[in-house]
């Protein structure tokens, strides 16, 4: 419905029946007009404020009152935030033609925000320094401060009547292909007419038909009727779906480094297959993988060729070759520690990358080098061995780990593939090789085992490093044969966590997790440490020393365990959007043989500090052990990047 203007100024709907796809303009007693954009056709265009930057102009500082009166709150609500100059009121206007221009433009979006809410037949005048806002030159003379004052009369709710979709979406039985029902979210005989309704509707059907294998579906004309003697709208909806189409040729461009033809084959993309919008987001998801590409993207020609095949352009930005990084972390039981990463990628052209990583960690006061914990390894990653979705990934590694229930020295090597199931599901495995030496209670022991592995993980969390919702889990299995003691070892994990988002935005969320473990294999004496289970740490229970909590021995000797498990729940609370506050209880324990009592659970809790960056979350948390006991602190702090989990 188009708007009118009273001859007080007032912005209202005409009081006849209009259809909107045959535009009307009614006659605007005070001049100049203004834009008003509804359903996506403009239905009046003045020039005179599409660029209000141009004018330059002293600054002019104004106030605002808006008065909705008897509308609804969530619509007042809604009117109110549309409002250019209530949301800047704060700061000068551009000049007299700045503050002009803005209230004209407040004239539709104010109005579009009560098409949005279904009213049809509201006004709005806003008036400068008491003159309606429609009536004034851009170079008006206005007295400082100026007073601005907004009133909206919402008029009565419309609601649909006669509805129509032409050329609507055949249904599917494919349940990847289903869409939403336009009805589903509003678009019904009865319900509020909002205008964001009709277009989703549209869109919705638009997305039906591309499911299906029509790319180049689009909305055609649209017509709707608003009787302003019934409060009611009909809409007609009319999709174009085109011809069906199936995926052609993929081009690339703007390659560096890469080989153009290794990132067509990553796409996964086949000639000749039908077109389906899931493929080509699933395309962009395998790219993203490679970690290459500062910007990337995936565009259909204009056109579907005569042969049925649509191309595709692959358009890429490279990033650098090389990244450096460096990180620390503390805790007041633990110690600080610091850590670099070099990244090399795209060695051989086909996104190859070299990550080489360093820490010294358990630096604490007096120093004491003796003290320190030294690791240095490198992963290789081949990504598109043998599937667009298959890497292949060799590590190798040195560590010295001083702990207080042993010290390590080992150097280890893995090498498997991951493969990515689905967008949620990672299978991964491979062969493991280690050589290690321990100095703890049962003196100082040498081992050498040859392995495998297997995990499967399943990830449908918003934000892997701040994680509002979803759900994560992972269960491996490592059998390893110890050679030096000639023992056959298997060793399993499994952990879920979960995430519960509350109020609008996310600021308060629920998070919890839970950890099991198992090993099957001889005496314990016989059995490399860094293999069995411990718990503690800032990641684990938090309270107590890293590694801190295992079985105990006699001479209050501590030894890591055949079980584990572990628990932890977290109440997160975001204060600003820079700061939030954290609650926590942490909970575990270690077995030799059979699961102690719940009497025997070591349990912590604390609060914490976040600091959101584009980064993730800066954590800084501070614990007590609940239960106590000789040689556990009295409190830990942690200071990382990252939540706990």
């Amino acid at each position: 419905m188009p708007p009118a203007a009273t001859g007080s100024g007032a912005l209202q709907l005409s009081r006849v029946t209009i259809c909107v796809c045959i535009l009307g303009l009614a006659a605007i007693s005070a001049p100049p007009a203004f834009a008003f954009d509804l359903f996506g056709l403009k239905l009046f265009d003045d020039q005179s404020d599409k660029d209000t930057d141009a004018v330059i102009a002293d600054p002019v500082k104004y106030s605002v009152t808006f008065e909705a009166g008897t509308a609804p709150g969530d619509v007042a609500s809604a009117a109110q935030n549309a409002s250019a100059l209530m949301s800047g009121q704060n700061e000068p206007a551009s000049g007299s033609a700045g503050l002009v221009a803005s209230a004209r433009g407040d004239y539709r979006r104010i109005i579009a925000a009560l098409y949005d809410q279904g009213y049809y037949g509201g006004t709005v005048n806003i008036f400068v320094n008491g003159r309606e806002a429609a009536g004034l030159q851009p170079d008006a003379n206005l007295a400082q401060p100026v007073a601005v004052r907004i009133v909206v009369n919402s008029g009565p709710l419309f609601h649909f009547r006669n509805l129509a979709i032409i050329n609507r979406a055949p249904e599917t039985t494919d349940e990847a292909d289903k869409v939403d029902s336009p009805e589903s979210q509003g678009y019904a005989m009865g319900a509020v007419a909002k205008s964001s309704v009709v277009l989703k509707a549209e869109q919705l059907q638009v997305n039906a038909w591309r499911q299906q294998g029509f790319p180049m579906a689009k909305a055609g004309e649209r017509q709707v009727v608003a009787d302003h003697a019934t409060n009611s709208v009909d809409v007609i909806i009319r999709i174009d779906p085109n011809r069906q189409a199936a995926i052609g040729p993929v081009r690339v461009t703007g390659t560096e480094n890469m080989d153009p033809e290794f990132v067509a084959q990553q796409t996964g993309l086949v000639v000749g297959e039908p077109y389906d919008p899931d493929t080509i987001a699933k395309a962009q998801k395998r790219l993203n993988r490679l970690e290459v590409f500062k910007s990337m993207r995936i565009q259909p020609d204009d056109a579907i060729r005569a042969d049925g095949l649509l191309p595709f352009n692959v358009i890429v930005q490279e990033q650098a070759l090389n990244r450096f990084g460096v990180g620390a972390t503390f805790s007041t039981v633990d110690g600080f520690g610091v850590e670099g990463s070099y990244l090399r990628r795209n060695i051989f052209g086909h996104a190859e990358r070299l990550q080489l990583d360093a820490k010294v960690a358990g630096i604490a006061f007096p120093i004491d080098t003796a003290d320190f914990d030294y690791a240095f390894g490198g992963t290789f990653t081949k990504p598109g061995l043998f599937t667009p979705d298959t890497d292949l990934v060799a590590a190798i590694g040195a560590e010295r780990t001083v702990l207080d229930n042993y010290t390590e020295t080992s150097v280890s090597g893995r090498v498997g593939l991951t493969h990515m199931l689905t967008d949620q599901v990672t299978l991964d495995g491979g062969l493991t090789a280690e050589r290690s030496r321990f100095d703890d209670d049962f003196g100082t022991r040498d081992f050498a085992t040859i392995g495998a592995y297997g995990g499967v993980t399943l990830d449908t969390r918003d934000d892997p490093n701040d994680a509002h919702e979803g759900w994560y889990a992972n269960a491996t299995f490592e059998p390893f044969y110890e050679l030096n003691y000639g023992n056959l070892i298997g060793r399993a994990t499994a952990e879920a966590r979960t995430y519960f988002g509350f109020t609008e935005d996310d600021k308060l969320v629920l998070a919890g997790r839970v950890k099991v473990g198992a090993l099957l294999g001889p005496d314990l004496s016989e059995i490399p440490p860094d293999k069995l289970f411990f718990a503690g740490g800032g990641g684990s229970v938090r309270g107590y020393g890293f590694k801190s909590i295992g079985v105990d021995g006699p001479n209050n000797t501590v030894t890591g365990g055949r079980y584990l498990l572990e628990g932890s729940l977290e109440a997160r609370y975001k204060v600003t959007n820079d700061i939030g506050v954290v609650g926590f209880l942490d909970g575990g324990y270690v077995a030799a043989d059979t699961f102690p009592g719940l009497e025997d659970l070591r349990v912590g809790a604390g609060i914490g500090v976040r600091y959101y960056t584009g980064l993730g979350p800066l954590r800084l948390d501070a614990a007590i052990p609940l239960n106590r006991r000789p040689g556990d602190p009295k409190y830990a702090i942690y200071v990382g990047i990252g939540q706990a989990f």
